[in-house]
């Protein structure tokens, strides 16, 4: 069965499920072979050497893509270079990663100037998900490439064409929201923006498969698009769940792996990804789509005020010198 894309994006005001329905059936469609003309990425400026950055660089390199990692402190970089080279070491060693590591990072080079951009292909957006500083980011990016270069957003909940009108080229731009560790999880949602073009799509998507992940399309611009809307659901019911004395977050995250077969319970997750940006991540929601369901609750601005960030610092839900309680 060939796969369905609207030729318009369905982005609108929060409408009632009924009226959504209507407005979706009047859209006419079109067929996408989104498998078919695969088109072989070579050059990818990466913007941010954070854990999400220098993630998706590692993976790209792996894949045989040449990778400019920019970020403006260098101490970041050489971390994320490090980082890279480890992990490689540890996948080759074994057997996951054929290439040996020394190899796969001939293939990353790092800058603190965003004059390289203007030789990439594609370029991948992954610094803090702060809107504004994105929109700055891509607006300085526009005036360096040129206008055959497609720009993609590892946002994790910002709506695309919000990011897209700080640039020229809002066709020639869409989603890449990659998941963390992003050298182990397959996924990437491809999201289109109000005027994200058929091409960038199937050349997301092709971007994607390339580097061995499993893309699925996002087709309407909805803030926190597929995973986070689920998952943020979850992850906020579990924290005020604590917060009423209900359960703790080792029961919480116990009923979830036994009862529902998760692989990691909501808090556990949360503490993976980063408290701050699970934060950031329901500040962006609510900024775009005011919703109680996605609201950040107090338990966990509370964690992130007091410096319990998860695991990058040691502690959050969980103290992470210890094991994290299993069933």
């Amino acid at each position: 069965m060939p796969n369905l894309l609207l030729k318009r994006s369905l982005v609108c005001p929060r409408d009632s499920l009924i009226e959504n329905i209507l407005q979706f059936q009047k859209y006419e469609f079109m067929d996408l072979p989104l498998d078919s003309a695969e088109r072989t990425v070579r050059k990818l400026f990466i913007a941010g050497a954070g854990q999400m950055g220098s993630g998706i660089a590692q993976v790209a390199a792996t894949s045989g893509i040449d990778v400019t990692l920019f970020d403006v402190r260098q101490q970041s970089v050489q971390s994320a270079l490090e980082k890279m080279r480890w992990s490689l070491g540890k996948l080759h060693s074994k057997g996951i990663v054929a290439e040996p590591a020394d190899t796969i990072m001939s293939r990353v080079h790092s800058v603190s100037e965003l004059d390289d951009a203007a030789d990439a292909e594609i370029v991948i957006e992954a610094v803090s998900e702060v809107a504004s500083v994105k929109r700055d980011l891509f607006s300085r990016l526009d005036a360096i490439c040129p206008p055959t270069v497609l720009f993609a957003s590892n946002t994790s909940a910002i709506p695309i064409s919000h990011l897209a009108q700080a640039t020229t080229r809002e066709d020639r731009f869409c989603g890449m929201h990659f998941f963390n560790p992003v050298p182990m999880l397959q996924l990437v949602e491809v999201v289109r923006g109000r005027f994200t073009s058929d091409e960038t799509i199937r050349v997301a998507m092709s971007l994607a498969r390339q580097m061995g992940k499993e893309p699925v399309l996002v087709r309407r611009d909805m803030t926190g698009f597929i995973v986070n809307r689920v998952l943020g659901a979850a992850i906020g019911e579990a924290m005020r769940l604590i917060e009423s004395g209900l359960a703790d977050a080792a029961d919480i995250d116990k009923a979830m792996r036994l009862g529902c077969a998760w692989k990691m319970g909501p808090l556990e997750t949360a503490d993976l990804a980063g408290l701050d940006v699970v934060l950031h991540m329901y500040e962006a929601m609510q900024q775009s789509e005011p919703n109680p369901v996605l609201s950040p609750p107090e338990s966990l601005k509370q964690l992130v005020a007091e410096g319990r960030l998860g695991r990058k610092s040691g502690a959050g839900f969980y103290e992470h010198a210890k094991s994290v309680p299993r069933a």
